[in-house]
């Protein structure tokens, strides 16, 4: 990939929760301020993503953290909701880098290339991609951008905790765990559950 000069990791968080957005972040790293310790976020511990966060934020060369809300997961799919959010957070980068070289327009370099964990494309993208399976283990700006996800994400979910209280979420994060599962079932769904989701959607046909 070194004959591409703006290299663009794109990574997401919270495909699979039953609350809350998905989030995806892209990131632009810097050769000449690496980060040490960038891998998947999901091998990392919680201290440790929350150390790098900053760290990426800080030295890379541009960054961006966008979502797509639980209205468009249930009106698209979560699919198609990850993709938007992986699109609205290229265009972020896209948009970022045009205003640090002065240049107008949606495409700063022609030879940028998008890297992107998993194994399939939003459409519709403003340069080159690639899907990468496994990419958070092998491409540096993967890495650091499925870093910036999860922080970002996880910080909305703690919020959404003091908003909704009684679910749990500063602790499970959304995720289909037994705590959840019992919240759902003695409090109901609440606004930012998706009913698009099976545990979700069985609960409200009996309400």
């Amino acid at each position: 990939m070194s004959s591409f000069s703006l290299i663009i990791g794109v990574d997401e968080a919270g495909r699979g929760p039953w609350a809350g957005p998905v989030t995806a972040a892209a990131v632009v790293l810097d050769p000449a301020r690496p980060v040490e310790g960038l891998t998947d976020s999901k091998k990392l511990s919680e201290k440790a993503r929350d150390r790098l966060a900053p760290l990426i934020r800080e030295r890379a060369l541009a960054w961006a953290v966008a979502e797509a809300s639980v209205d468009e997961i249930d009106t698209l799919n979560i699919r198609q909701a990850t993709f938007l959010a992986m699109q609205r957070a290229i265009a972020d980068i896209f948009r970022t880098v045009s205003d640090k070289s002065g240049h107008s327009g949606t495409r700063p370099d022609t030879g940028a290339v998008i890297l992107i964990d998993g194994n399939a494309l939003p459409a519709d993208l403003p340069a080159p991609a690639r899907a990468i399976i496994k990419g958070d283990l092998t491409e540096p700006s993967i890495s650091a951008a499925s870093i910036l996800a999860k922080t970002h994400r996880d910080a909305q979910m703690v919020s959404l905790c003091n908003s909704y209280p009684g679910y749990g979420f500063s602790g499970h994060k959304g995720y289909g765990t037994a705590a959840h599962a019992e919240a759902l079932a003695r409090l109901g769904p609440c606004a930012v559950h998706r009913q698009s989701f099976a545990p979700v959607r069985a609960l409200l046909r009996h309400c």
